[in-house]
């Protein structure tokens, strides 16, 4: 990275995502972790998966608009859907996979398709993840 824009600090403290919390420094997120019941867990908070997921729906929908942005293509109304799913691999160990599903209106399939293989091109996230875990891509026009 050549130049640095901005640094998002946030610690975890207690028990991670068995019973602890996460906040920033500025504050503006405090929550509280907890297992999800489908792990066993008590569920009740919030989880990592869940943090990801609204992370990279909230980035990769910016990356939507500023590509239809630069390419003056007007979207009407739009979308982004994050599934981060936690799995076992084939090691024995835990992964991550994901799915983003864009929902877009005021423009026709191929465009929608477009934007978002050029978002998937540039937005932060998916440039973290790429290569390093599965991700699925698929576009709704409405």
């Amino acid at each position: 990275m050549s130049r640095t824009l901005y640094t998002a600090v946030a610690t975890s403290v207690g028990d991670g995502r068995a019973g602890g919390q996460a906040r920033t420094d500025d504050g503006l997120l405090d929550v509280v972790t907890a297992t999800p019941k489908e792990m066993g867990g008590p569920g009740g908070a919030t989880n990592p998966e869940q943090l990801f997921a609204a992370g990279w729906a909230t980035c990769f929908h910016s990356s939507v608009k500023h590509v239809a942005g630069l390419r003056k293509v007007t979207i009407t109304d739009s979308a982004v859907i994050a599934e981060v799913q936690l799995g076992t691999t084939a090691e024995g160990g835990l992964g991550l996979s994901a799915a983003l599903h864009v929902e877009l209106s005021g423009v026709d399939q191929a465009t929608a398709d477009a934007l978002v293989e050029a978002a998937h091109a540039i937005c932060p996230y998916s440039t973290a993840t790429r290569g390093n875990i599965p991700v699925t891509l698929d576009t709704t026009v409405a």
